[in-house]
């Protein structure tokens, strides 16, 4: 019997040594991305005022063109498309256009004066626009370009002042850590102090 054990331990170790290695590969695919936007006809499209950013008024989610792109912004992250029904491609925010990351508030208010754009139009002359600065004859452009201007400023404030606070924050804990390390000095002190007056 223990012959029999010592030539079955002995035939798994063989096999278990010699046998060519098995490769295993799992693969998965989650498309975990934007939505597609269905559509029939392309939709129409107004100016922002104090921008050249324009939105599609009537699609049930922002959807803006930016120089010659479609962008969108889904769940806080922004993604851009050549076209509407096309392959949408993420943008890190630091590579998104400032003009769509600071939009005016009230951007979606639609303004007496400016008309809504077909899709082919707006994609054809969008640059000759911007040479020409054609919106900013327009009141209502002028006007929202002052509030925009307001409200990057006020943004930048914030951003300041997070700033400082943080720092500020810092530094109490920097001050908060040193006072500990004066303490710990001082009682270290002390206690050696203390132990030779028992010597």
């Amino acid at each position: 019997m223990k012959r029999y054990l010592t030539a079955l331990a002995a035939g798994i170790l063989f096999a278990a040594f010699t046998a060519s290695p098995i490769n295993a590969e799992v693969s998965i695919s989650i498309g975990i991305g934007i939505p597609p936007i269905v559509l029939s006809v392309p939709p129409a499209v107004v100016v922002i005022p104090g921008t050249y950013v324009y939105i599609a008024p009537d699609l049930q989610e922002d959807v803006f063109f930016y120089r010659g792109y479609w962008w969108r912004n889904h769940q806080h992250n922004w993604y851009r498309a050549k076209r509407l029904d096309g392959r949408w491609s993420h943008i890190r925010r630091d590579r998104t256009p400032s003009a769509l990351v600071y939009l005016p508030p009230g951007y979606r208010d639609h303004h007496p004066g400016l008309d809504r754009i077909e899709n082919d139009r707006v994609r054809r002359d969008w640059q000759k626009w911007e040479r020409e600065r054609r919106w900013d004859r327009h009141a209502a452009w002028k006007q929202h370009k002052r509030d925009r201007r307001e409200y990057r400023e006020h943004y930048r404030e914030e951003k300041r002042d997070d700033r400082r606070d943080s720092r500020q924050e810092r530094d109490y804990r920097q001050d908060d850590r040193r006072d500990d390390g004066k303490d710990n000095r001082k009682d270290n002190r002390k206690g050696n102090q203390h132990g030779r007056d028992r010597d």
